[in-house]
């Protein structure tokens, strides 16, 4: 549910026109749509029917309106939120990658290289962001969530990384941030795709705070109230090196104080843990299962255990997905765990530069949503037939050395 519906406008006459001036010089038409409410830049994703799915204009709108605002004294914080009462953001526009890659255009390519500088500004955003994840947070929907200071679940939330199943892979930093979690609990969410509620996000450490009831009425009225701390000095500009521009908010004392005044305001409203998360019941389960060596290993694990529910609900769910794409995945999960954040952007670039060339990205989309047999024909029909040379070939850049199209990100 959109904060934007609340009826109430507290903005100064400059907010309203500044917001409305950056706005009109995207692309994106009312697919995104700014404001500032009290103090707060709000971005909310505008296409509700499409499960506020983002395009490629809606990721430049972003990025943006991001770099402007990281620059105004009147946006203290940022708050991203979806339109309707079913979605924060699905991901990305499929349907457009797809007719990209079989037009033999280069419209994807230049998609995921933007999508991945907006993540990976909003991870480094230099003021609080905060995300309001009420309903379903898929794919590119969690590229521009999980760098958020504070991740906002409710009991709508249906959160997920389903890529394997239209044989592509865990993007947007998936890299980075499901390698900081348990490594069993990132390869069971990164190989599945499976989808979690709020509580087990809280669980997995993808959520900070969970508002029960009716979430996005709580967190507007908190947005109308809230009193911003007025003895905290100036922030000094800096350099961004993933923007290449000079933006306010670079004293890292004067950001973490704000945020700590923001979740002393909405940390009361709900809760930081929970004692029913469905996973802490199979947790022993999923650990035996995905702690073995390689993707084969767990599904032979997993083949022995059937007379267990979840152990065979969770095969069916791998048997469904790319055999490459769950190779590769392993792979990336693993080696995503000792990156830093820009190179696992980096790596994920690269995947999927060739998971579009020669992996099985359009046979999973043509399965799913073209033709909707939900029969796809991978490249591979088994684990088994799988060359390691193969994997090995999508971590190999396509690119010279020097050359990779985001090689100046964190630099």
């Amino acid at each position: 549910m959109s904060l934007q519906k609340s009826g109430i406008d507290i903005r100064s006459t400059h907010d309203r026109h500044s917001a409305r001036d950056v706005r009109d010089s995207h692309d994106a038409g009312d697919e995104v749509l700014f404001d500032v409410i009290n103090g707060f830049g709000v971005i909310t994703l505008n296409r509700p029917k499409a499960l506020n799915a983002i395009t490629h204009g809606m990721v430049r709108a972003m990025w943006q309106q991001l770099n402007a605002w990281a620059d105004d004294p009147a946006v203290r914080a940022v708050l991203v939120e979806g339109a309707g009462e079913k979605a924060f953001c699905a991901g990305g526009d499929v349907r457009a990658l797809y007719e990209s890659r079989i037009s033999n255009a280069n419209h994807h390519q230049a998609f995921f290289i933007d999508e991945y500088r907006l993540d990976y500004l909003i991870h480094r955003y230099p003021k609080p962001y905060i995300a309001l994840l009420d309903g379903i947070v898929m794919g590119g929907g969690m590229g521009i969530a999980q760098g958020a200071a504070l991740r906002i679940v409710t009991d709508r939330t249906r959160l997920a990384m389903p890529e394997t199943g239209i044989g592509l892979f865990p993007d947007v930093g998936a890299s980075w941030f499901l390698g900081h979690l348990a490594p069993t609990l990132a390869r069971y969410l990164g190989l599945s795709g499976v989808t979690i509620t709020a509580a087990d996000a809280l669980y997995c450490g993808l959520a900070d705070v969970w508002l029960e009831g009716d979430a996005p009425a709580q967190l507007r009225e908190m947005l109308h109230r809230f009193e911003w701390p007025d003895d905290m000095p100036d922030s000094a500009d800096r350099s961004m090196p993933h923007t290449g521009m000079r933006i306010a908010g670079g004293n890292t004392q004067n950001t973490a104080d704000l945020l700590a005044s923001l979740r002393a305001a909405l940390v009361p409203l709900g809760r930081t843990w929970t004692d029913a998360a469905p996973l802490s019941r199979v947790r022993a389960t999923l650990d035996r299962h995905f702690s073995a060596l390689d993707v084969p290993g767990i599904v032979a694990s997993l083949g022995s255990d059937t007379d267990n529910a979840w152990s065979a609900e969770t095969l069916a769910l791998l048997n469904q997905r790319s055999p490459l794409s769950l190779c590769v995945t392993d792979r990336q999960l693993q080696t995503g765990r000792r990156l830093d954040l820009a190179d696992a952007f980096r790596m994920e670039l690269v995947l999927g530069y060739h998971a579009f060339a020669s992996g099985d990205f359009v046979e999973g989309v043509r399965a799913l949503l073209i033709d909707k047999d939900k029969q796809p024909r991978w490249r591979y029909a088994a684990l088994a037939d799988v060359p390691a040379a193969q994997v090995d070939a999508f971590f190999v850049s396509p690119w010279p050395q020097g050359a990779h199209p985001l090689q100046d990100l964190g630099r």
